[in-house]
C-alpha cells in the first residue's frame, strides 16, 4: 500500500503532500491535516507536452507555501509508483491523460443494466492497468436489478473474469448487497473506482462512507447512458483506513503505451498461446497457424475477449501508422 504522506515540512517554506483533487489550473494538496489550494509552475506545462494534465490526483508533490493567502505553488512531482492513464479524447493523436497515480488497485464498475454492461470497456481498462502493473478487479453493480431473463448473461460475465484470476464483486448500493466485502477490499488501500457514467460509482462510495456525500446522477431514459456527475477525479479518505479515488465517468477508453505485437501478453487468457504460433511475429488476426485462433475455435478463449483483443489491436495499429 502507498498511502499519502502525513509529514509536513521539508524546509521553512516547502511542504510535501499529495494531490487530492484536480479542477483545471488548481489542485488541492493534502499536507498532514491541511488542504492547500495550489497552482502549477509554468515549467510543467512547457515540459509535459505529451500529457493533458502535468499533475494528477494521487501525485506526491513538493509545494512552496504562499504565506500571504495560504495557497501554494507545486515545485516538483515525486516519482510515481504507477499511473492509470488513457489516450486523451479530443486532443492530438497519442496525447496522454493521467487519471490517477500511485494506486494499489483499480476497480472497474459495470452495472447489470441502466446502462448495459460493456465487456469491451472492461477489457480495455484491464489491459491499461496491466501495462502499468496495477492490480485490477471488476465490480458488477446494481445487482438488485438482476432478473431471471438476464441472469445467465451476467453470470457468464462474472465467471469469465473470475476464471482469469480477477477479483469480481457483486454489489447494490440500493439494498446494501456486497458492501461489506467491498469495504474490506478497500480498507488500508489506495484504490481507484472507475467506469462509465451511471454505473453507480458515486452511489457505492456514499453507501460505504456516507460522510463523503458524493454527487450522484440518473441514467438518461432516451440514451440509456449515465449523466456525468463527478466532473473531476478526487481522492477521498476512508474511515476504515485507506483512500479511494472517484473518477469522472468515461464512455470510451483509449489504450496507449503498448506496441501492437505485445498486446496479447496483457491478456492472461491469450498469453499462454503466444509462443505456439507458426510465425513469431503473428498478430493473431489473419495469419495461418495461429495458436490463439485455434484455442478460440475449441472454446478455450471466450469470443468476446478475442473480439476485444482485435478492437484494441486495430486502434494500436492505427496509432502506429499515424506516427510514420
Amino acid at each position: 500500500m502507498s498511502p499519502p504522506p502525513d509529514h509536513d515540512d521539508t524546509s521553512e517554506t516547502q511542504l510535501e503532500g499529495v494531490v487530492t483533487r484536480s479542477t483545471g489550473s488548481w489542485y488541492d494538496v493534502r499536507v498532514g491535516e491541511r488542504v492547500i489550494p495550489s497552482r502549477v509552475r509554468g515549467k510543467f506545462r512547457l515540459t509535459k507536452q505529451d500529457v493533458t494534465n502535468p499533475v494528477a490526483v494521487g501525485d506526491r508533490v513538493t509545494i512552496r507555501l504562499n504565506d500571504e493567502d495560504d495557497t501554494g505553488f507545486i515545485l516538483s512531482i515525486h516519482d510515481r509508483t504507477n499511473k492509470l492513464s488513457r489516450r486523451a479524447a479530443g486532443h492530438r493523436s497519442g496525447e496522454e491523460h493521467v487519471m490517477v497515480s500511485n494506486v494499489d488497485r483499480a476497480w472497474i464498475v459495470q452495472a447489470v443494466k441502466r446502462p448495459q454492461y460493456n465487456p469491451a470497456f472492461v477489457d480495455r481498462l484491464l489491459v491499461a492497468a496491466a501495462v502499468n502493473e496495477i492490480p485490477a478487479g471488476l465490480i458488477i453493480n446494481k445487482i438488485d436489478l438482476l432478473t431471471d431473463e438476464d441472469r445467465a448473461e451476467v453470470m457468464d460475465l462474472h465467471l469469465r473474469y473470475v476464471d482469469l484470476g480477477y477479483p469480481v464483486l457483486t454489489t447494490s448500493a440500493t439494498d446494501g448487497f456486497g458492501l461489506d466485502r467491498l469495504t474490506a477490499e478497500l480498507q488500508d488501500q489506495v484504490s481507484v473506482i472507475t467506469g462509465p457514467s451511471g454505473t453507480g460509482k458515486s452511489s457505492l462510495l456514499n453507501a460505504i462512507e456516507p460522510g463523503l456525500d458524493v454527487e450522484t446522477g440518473e441514467v438518461s431514459e432516451s440514451t440509456r447512458k449515465g449523466t456525468h456527475t463527478t466532473t473531476h477525479a478526487e481522492l477521498h479518505p476512508l474511515s476504515v483506513g485507506g483512500y479511494v479515488v472517484d473518477t469522472p465517468g468515461i464512455r470510451e477508453f483509449g489504450v496507449r503505451d503498448i506496441h501492437p505485437k505485445d498486446l496479447a501478453h496483457f491478456f492472461p487468457d491469450l498469453r499462454p498461446y503466444v509462443n505456439e504460433c507458426k510465425f513469431p511475429d503473428c498478430t493473431h488476426d489473419h495469419e495461418p497457424g495461429c495458436a490463439i485462433k485455434e484455442a478460440l475455435e475449441r472454446d478455450a478463449i471466450h469470443p468476446d475477449r478475442y473480439d476485444s483483443y482485435l478492437r484494441i489491436l486495430e486502434s494500436l495499429q492505427e496509432e502506429e501508422e499515424k506516427r510514420f
